[in-house]
C-alpha cells in the first residue's frame, strides 16, 4: 500500500516557530527608498541572509532536527544538499547532540563546504551531472542507520522555512505580495502557508533562474515537471524537480513563478553591497531581482521580499562584479 506523504498546514508552522524560537535569530526586515523608489511599491526585505549559518535553511532543519525522537537523535542525520541546507542540518545537527553526513556536490562552493565541516558534519561529493544524490543519501541512511532529512521534500522543513513569512507579516502586516526563491519548493511552500493564513489577499510569487524553471513548468502543466541540471549561479535553486509535499501547497496558494537571469542577479547583488550594505548570495537575490527588474509588478503595493541566504565566496563575488 503506498502511503501519501504528510502535507504541512499553517498549524504545522506555528509549533515549528514555538520550536525554533530563541535559538533561531528573528531575523530583521530591511527598507530602501531606493529600492521603492525603483519597483514603486512599499518593498520589505526579510533579511535570512543573517541568519544563523547565513540563511533561512537553520529554520527548518533545527525544526526537523527537534522533532525526532532523542534515539534517532543519537543516530544522527543525513542530508544531500549544495550548500545552506548542508550548514544548517550540521549546525542544527551539532546542538542538538546529534552526528551528521552532508551529501554535496563537487563543485558547491568552497565557502559553503568549509562552514559545513567546520559546523562538525562529514561530507560526502558528488557529481550533480553524473550521480544520484538522493540514492547516495538514502544508502548512507541505510547502512548508518541515520534519519534522511532531505532539503525542501520533509514536512518539518517545510514548517520550518514557513516561519520567516510568520515573523515578517508579524512585523510589517499584512502584504498584497509576497516574493520568495523558489529551489525544491520548501521555502515557497511554507511562505505560502503562512502568507495565506496571515494575509489571505496576498498574491505568492515564486522566482527561478531562468535554467532550471522546472517550479514554472510544473505550476502551469499541473504536474511535477522533472529538467536536466541546470546552471546557474544560483546554486541555491538548481533542482531539477519540486519535491511530493511542496507541489501540492504550491498549486493550491501559489499566484505564479517567474524567473530571472543571472545577470539580474549580479545587478541585485551589487545593488545589495552598494546601496544597502549587506551581502546576499545570488539565490538569496532571486526575489528582489524580480521586483527590481519588474518581472513582478510591485507598482503601489506592499510587498515582501525573502532575502534567503547570504553565503557567497567573497572571491567569486568579486569575479561576478568584475565581469558585470
Amino acid at each position: 500500500m503506498t502511503v501519501s506523504p504528510r502535507i504541512p498546514t499553517f498549524e504545522d508552522v506555528k509549533v515549528a516557530a514555538s520550536r525554533i524560537s530563541g535559538v533561531a535569530h528573528r531575523t530583521p526586515v530591511l527598507t530602501s527608498r531606493t529600492a521603492n523608489g525603483v519597483a514603486g511599491g512599499k518593498l520589505f526585505f526579510k533579511a535570512e541572509n543573517l541568519q544563523r549559518a547565513g540563511a533561512f535553511k537553520f529554520r527548518g532543519a533545527y525544526n526537523a532536527v527537534s522533532a525526532l525522537s532523542p534515539e534517532a537523535r543519537r543516530k544522527g542525520v543525513v542530508a544531500y544538499s549544495s550548500g545552506n541546507h548542508a550548514q544548517a542540518l550540521a549546525y542544527a545537527a551539532t546542538l542538538l547532540g546529534a552526528p551528521s553526513v552532508i551529501v554535496m556536490p563537487q563543485d558547491a562552493p568552497a565557502i559553503k563546504v568549509a562552514a559545513t565541516r567546520g559546523y562538525g558534519a562529514e561530507v560526502v561529493f558528488f557529481d550533480r551531472y553524473k550521480d544520484d544524490r538522493d540514492a547516495i543519501a538514502r544508502d548512507i541512511s541505510e547502512e548508518r542507520g541515520m534519519s534522511l532529512i532531505p532539503p525542501f521534500d520533509h514536512a518539518d522543513i517545510i514548517a520550518g522555512q514557513g516561519t520567516a513569512a510568520l515573523e515578517l507579516i508579524e512585523e510589517v502586516g499584512e502584504l498584497d505580495v509576497l516574493i520568495a526563491p523558489l529551489g525544491g519548493g520548501g521555502l515557497l511552500a511554507g511562505c505560502a502557508l503562512s502568507a495565506k493564513a496571515l494575509s489571505p489577499g496576498c498574491r505568492v510569487i515564486g522566482v527561478e533562474p531562468e535554467a532550471g524553471n522546472d517550479g514554472q513548468q510544473s505550476l502551469r502543466k499541473g504536474e511535477v515537471v522533472r529538467i536536466a541540471p541546470p546552471k546557474s549561479i544560483a546554486d541555491g535553486a538548481l533542482t531539477t524537480f519540486v519535491g511530493d509535499r511542496n507541489f501540492p501547497i504550491l498549486q493550491a496558494k501559489v499566484d505564479d513563478i517567474v524567473t530571472v537571469s543571472d545577470a539580474q542577479l549580479v545587478q541585485t547583488m551589487r545593488f545589495f553591497a552598494e546601496r544597502m550594505k549587506v551581502i546576499v548570495e545570488p539565490t538569496g537575490c532571486l526575489g528582489a531581482a524580480a521586483a527590481l527588474n519588474g518581472v513582478v509588478d510591485c507598482a503601489g503595493n506592499r510587498v515582501g521580499i525573502v532575502l534567503s541566504g547570504g553565503n557567497v565566496d567573497l572571491k567569486a563575488l568579486s569575479a561576478f562584479f568584475a565581469e558585470s
